[in-house]
């Protein structure tokens, strides 16, 4: 960006940022090791293992880098949770499989980018003591994880991955595994046990993968985005990484804009830009139809209404005004699309990618999917409203993981916000955006 980014009264919420993960994308064959080196790549590895892995830990802690898959938690403080001395190894495992619908930064940044995930992992096993990463990437996205094997055997063949690390005496090594394409594997120990070889299902906890991950060792998973955050930070400090962003949710963010926008994409940004100035950058809304709702995170978390487009998109922003900020998947709807339609497909999706291990998740997306055909097809009754509600919140909080919640959410949030629509599909007074014969094989 060239200007500075305002808000609603013309003032200043931010400075110019210039680009810091995505600042080689636009370069010439930026994801080769020739381009990478040639814009500081590896130098934030360099200065890394001249110092302590301890150190590396406090300047995560100081720059308030949050994981970027979701959650928000600190980076640092997760690194810390590894116990030391333990005699056991340690590992890192980088969630790379990008499910939730509507996201779309972590495969863009491995096609463009992938040295800078390498470097990232790189400095992160130095901190947390681990001689081995793996990098699990979605099985559906091939080019991404044929790009990162390819870089990883770059950065091999310079000394960077393998034995005695530029000369350091550190050793890591990295392997690029390809998930079979199941939204449950984004679950971080459902991902532990498909590394390992069993069905992607998410695990009980305690313990916890800092105390006993993959083969039973402590582990920490991180999110690409938040890896690729890391030789920036080892390279430019924690008072430049926080300048960037808000006091609470610091630096750089990659937000993805899909849906009815003029210009879809991933637009880099700070922590706690608006929607509305988003929008400003991609072109506005397609054709001038007024937006609707929009997801700031993904069809699992709770659904905007334009009332919402000046709340700072930034975890506890987010939070404060009643959604989560989750992989900041921004679905953006115009005023034509029908709130239950989207709802029902969403579902779809939920119900086809539910594990089955638990029973809230697994007949409970059954029952909120059947519910949904009938209502989106004409053919609900308004007890079907209420039995929708309470099946839904019957399901939130009480699922193994958070599978449950996410299919609840689309449910709960858009009666929230519109649930005179589902009123006048049950009534008659619109016309149902589906008809019986078009749910015939629909999922």
């Amino acid at each position: 960006m060239s200007t500075p980014l305002t808000d609603a009264a013309d003032k200043p919420v931010a400075a110019p940022l210039s680009p810091v993960l995505t600042r080689r994308w636009a370069s010439p064959r930026s994801w080769t090791i020739d381009t990478y080196e040639s814009l500081d790549g590896y130098q934030g590895l360099r200065s890394a293992l001249q110092g302590q892995p301890g150190q590396l830990i406090e300047l995560m802690k100081a720059s308030g880098l949050r994981g970027r898959g979701g959650a928000g938690f600190p980076t640092g403080l997760k690194w810390s949770f590894l116990p030391q001395g333990d005699g056991k190894p340690h590992y890192l495992v980088v969630n790379a499989d990008e499910g939730e619908p509507g996201t779309c930064k972590d495969i863009p940044l491995m096609m463009a980018d992938p040295h800078s995930l390498i470097e990232g992992c790189l400095i992160t096993c130095f901190a947390i003591r681990a001689e081995f990463c793996a990098i699990y990437i979605r099985g559906e996205a091939v080019h991404p994880l044929r790009r990162m094997v390819n870089a990883v055997n770059e950065a091999r063949a310079r000394g960077y991955v393998g034995k005695d690390i530029l000369g350091s005496g550190f050793d890591c090594e990295i392997v690029v595994h390809a998930g079979a394409g199941a939204y449950i594997c984004g679950e971080e120990t459902a991902l532990l046990d498909s590394l390992e070889g069993r069905r992607g299902q998410p695990r009980l906890k305690p313990p916890f993968p800092a105390v006993a991950g993959l083969y039973a060792s402590p582990t920490v998973v991180n999110n690409v985005e938040t890896i690729c955050s890391v030789a920036p930070i080892v390279l430019g400090g924690a008072e430049w990484y926080r300048s960037m962003g808000t006091e609470k949710s610091p630096g750089p963010k990659i937000y993805s804009l899909s849906g009815h926008v003029t210009r879809p994409g991933q637009y880099e940004a700070p922590m706690g830009t608006t929607l509305r100035q988003l929008l400003e950058m991609a072109g506005g809304m397609k054709d001038g139809i007024p937006l609707k709702f929009f997801t700031p995170g993904g069809s699992s978390t709770p659904i905007f209404t334009p009332d919402q487009l000046d709340v700072p998109l930034s975890f506890d922003d987010v939070a404060a005004a009643g959604s989560m900020l989750g992989t900041t998947a921004l679905m953006c709807f115009n005023e034509t699309v029908s709130v239950p339609w989207a709802v029902w497909k969403w579902l779809e999706f939920y119900k086809h990618e539910s594990c089955g291990k638990c029973t809230p998740c697994r007949e409970g997306t059954g029952w909120l999917v059947a519910i949904l055909r009938r209502i989106v097809s004409g053919q609900g009754t308004p007890a079907d409203l209420d039995t929708l509600t309470d099946a839904a919140s019957n399901i939130a909080g009480r699922s193994f993981c958070a599978l449950g919640d996410a299919a609840a959410t689309p449910v709960l949030s858009s009666f929230k916000h519109f649930r005179h629509e589902f009123e006048d599909l049950v009534s008659g007074a619109t016309a149902p955006p589906v008809t019986a014969d078009q749910l015939v094989g629909a999922h």
